[in-house]
């Protein structure tokens, strides 16, 4: 299944421990992020502003610039989400932190499950549009916006049409029944006939101009799949 997810959040992580930079990037890389990382306050400001992150993981203690500097002056530039990261669990330096534009504080040593939800909140917070955005092929599957994009279209779809092809796509590769269709799409509890099926893959191919059926393929005597490398 060619689904990817999140691959347009870039994620800065700083941090002058490299075991710490490996540690978080290895766990990052893993959910599907664009991770990015620097070693230094000079090299942490110039990669932000090459990069414009979503999220920045910060660490206080930095050589060249420290991490509330580098806070402050990023801040002046981007909207970024910024994770301060430190050993120090002082209140004083958390309020400071805070204070020059900081989102959030977290004192070492940290879990790794916890960074993630803190990463996922601040996401919600402010980026709100990437925060549920799934990519198969050329499509994007907004779900906080219920919003379909393909190619460079944003598909006019009504409510059935977008759970249908929404569940097509997530299923990419998969051959699957009528009956499966209209369980999933329409509900369990749905008394019509399975030719609704039918008659909404037309509605949707219409749409995406699938005159030649490749992108939503019948399956004779099966159903439906979508099948995108």
């Amino acid at each position: 299944m060619n689904i990817q997810a999140k691959e347009e959040i870039n994620i800065l992580i700083v941090d002058d421990e490299e075991s710490i930079v490996e540690f978080i990037k290895m766990g990052l890389e893993a959910e599907g992020y664009i991770i990015h990382t620097a070693y230094d306050g000079i090299e942490a400001i110039r990669k932000a502003k090459e990069i414009k992150p979503q999220i920045i993981i910060l660490d206080i203690m930095l050589p060249g610039i420290n991490g509330l500097d580098v806070c402050l002056e990023i801040k002046k530039h981007l909207k970024a989400s910024i994770i301060m990261l430190t050993a120090k669990d002082d209140i004083d330096d958390r309020v400071l932190g805070l204070d020059i534009g900081a989102d959030d504080y977290m004192v070492k040593p940290f879990s790794f499950k916890e960074l993630l939800a803190r990463i996922n909140a601040r996401l919600r917070n402010m980026f709100p549009e990437l925060a549920d955005i799934v990519r198969v092929g050329d499509f994007s599957i907004n779900d906080g916006a219920h919003e379909i994009i393909y190619g460079d279209r944003i598909l006019i779809l009504s409510p059935t049409e977008y759970n249908l092809l929404k569940y097509l796509l997530v299923n990419n590769g998969l051959v699957l029944s009528k009956r499966i269709i209209l369980e999933k799409v329409w509900g369990y509890d749905f008394i019509g006939q399975e030719n609704i099926v039918e008659v909404y893959v037309g509605y949707l191919r219409d749409k995406l101009q699938d005159k030649e059926h490749n992108v939503i393929c019948t399956v004779r005597g099966v159903g439906y799949k979508v099948s995108i490398l």
